[in-house]
């Protein structure tokens, strides 16, 4: 049996300014089924998560070649 999807989110790379992104928002529009495109802008709090998460990958790197 198939599964159904109400939808999928789309993650840039990196964050991009509005008017850059703009040409692939409707990009993204013009696809079929695809009833709404909804943008998320950056906020600190997005910052702070990224640095986080560097933060732990990089000190379980760190354990990681330790343990030689």
């Amino acid at each position: 049996m198939t599964d159904r999807l109400k939808g999928v989110y789309v993650a840039f790379d990196d964050d991009i300014r509005d008017d850059d992104a703009e040409p692939i928002i409707e990009a993204i529009k013009q696809i079929r089924h695809v009833r709404d495109v909804k943008v998320f802008v950056t906020k600190p709090e997005d910052y702070f998560a990224r640095a986080r998460v560097r933060a732990e990958v990089a000190t379980k790197l760190v354990n990681v070649l330790k343990e030689d």
